[in-house]
């Protein structure tokens, strides 16, 4: 008997009835619910997941980004998943469907049924509708993503002025740097203002300096360590002239002095030079200088890195482009990062383009890109329409 029971239990778990039954079922009535592997409940990096010990609810009511959290909670070791309807409930729609006559067998294809269900349907449907939700939580927290993306992108830029940006510190100093209208590096320092070294009115001295020997018209502040205590260094100095103290969003500027593109464009300056930098450039031009650091260190997203990666890299890269689209870019600032994403144009052409306004000070008009080598007209064609000058208005 129990090796009819067997065939009996297979058959049912193969049968599209069957399955579409239980996956009505799942779609109406499953909960989702996790609780604590025992073992490691008391571990300290556990504690994170507690809300998720004891946990239950609709799976149809769960947002993404808690689906997304209790799986990373059980793909580090500390939960346990579950996706399930309830039992009786379930045994009882497949015995309607499946049991026709009130006889001796009937009980055997009752018992058949539940083994199917517990043994093969339950583990099977559950497999489907975790890879869904998994799906459907990815979708959101990838929206979720470049949307914040796009808002920082399309932040607006300062514009062409002179700027002073600190990175703030406490023990290792606050890192100064001055940068030109067209973000072009000008000149580094180190001041001690904060504790311990207290330097409040040596680093007053030098700021004075260099914003009247750079003709600084703005200063941009990162908002990490020591943020405020910069603030208030920086508002509350009297240049003699208008200055205006902005803070900026200093997420993955050390992913930046650290990368590649970092290194290309300053190889001869420390990693704590290029950080400041960064956040300067940030601040004349958001667009220009986000898209050379990875937009998953820039900390607009949760889970990003549990989510489908392709999917994700794709969903970002539209984003930029679409902004590069929306907006245009400004010939004189751009960087060749930047560049590279606009119609027609290459890395190499990037490049060209950027060595040129070094040299030459600068575009006056679009058809001043006629000069840059390896453009050629129909390069010209495709890319012009994107690009702007300072004489122009972005509308």
């Amino acid at each position: 008997m129990q090796g009819a029971r067997d065939i009996i239990a297979e058959w049912i778990a193969e049968h599209e009835t069957a399955r579409n039954t239980i996956r009505k079922l799942f779609t109406e009535e499953a909960k989702l619910s996790s609780r604590a592997l025992t073992s490691k409940k008391e571990e300290p990096d556990a504690q994170k997941y507690r809300d998720y010990f004891e946990f239950s609810e609709p799976l149809a009511d769960s947002p993404s980004h808690r689906i997304l959290a209790i799986r990373r909670g059980e793909k580090e070791g500390f939960l346990i998943m579950d996706i399930s309807v309830e039992k009786e409930t379930a045994v009882e729609e497949l015995k309607r469907k499946f049991i026709t006559h009130s006889n001796k067998a009937a009980h055997q294809v009752g018992l058949a049924i539940e083994d199917s269900f517990s043994r093969l349907l339950k583990p099977s449907i559950e497999t489907e509708f975790r890879l869904a939700s998994k799906t459907r939580a990815d979708e959101e927290a990838i929206r979720v993503f470049a949307e914040n993306l796009r808002q920082l992108l399309l932040a607006s830029p300062l514009g062409h002025k002179r700027v002073m940006a600190i990175d703030p510190g406490f023990r290792t100093g606050c890192k100064v740097v001055c940068l030109d209208e067209h973000g072009t590096f000008l000149e580094y320092r180190t001041i001690f203002p904060h504790a311990p070294q207290n330097d409040w009115q040596g680093a007053t001295l030098a700021l004075k300096e260099l914003v009247n020997r750079h003709n600084i018209e703005a200063i941009g502040y990162g908002n990490g360590t020591a943020s405020k205590e910069t603030e208030q260094l920086a508002r509350g100095i009297d240049f003699g002239k208008p200055v205006s103290v902005f803070m900026v969003n200093e997420s993955g500027a050390s992913i930046y002095s650290a990368s590649e593109v970092a290194r290309e464009e300053f190889p001869d300056e420390d990693v704590t030079v290029r950080g400041a930098i960064s956040i300067g450039r940030r601040l004349l031009d958001p667009l220009s200088e986000l898209v050379k650091i990875d937009a998953k260190s820039i900390g607009v997203g949760q889970y990003q890195h549990d989510v489908n990666q392709n999917r994700l890299k794709d969903a970002l890269d539209q984003v930029v482009e679409s902004c590069v689209n929306f907006v245009g870019v400004d010939l004189n600032t751009a960087s060749k990062h930047l560049l590279t994403y606009v119609s027609g144009l290459n890395g190499t052409v990037a490049k060209n383009i950027v060595e040129y306004r070094t040299k030459n000070g600068g575009f006056k008009s679009r058809e001043e890109l006629k000069k840059v080598p390896m453009l050629g007209p129909k390069a010209f064609e495709q890319c012009a329409g994107f690009c702007v000058y300072p004489t122009q208005k972005i509308h």
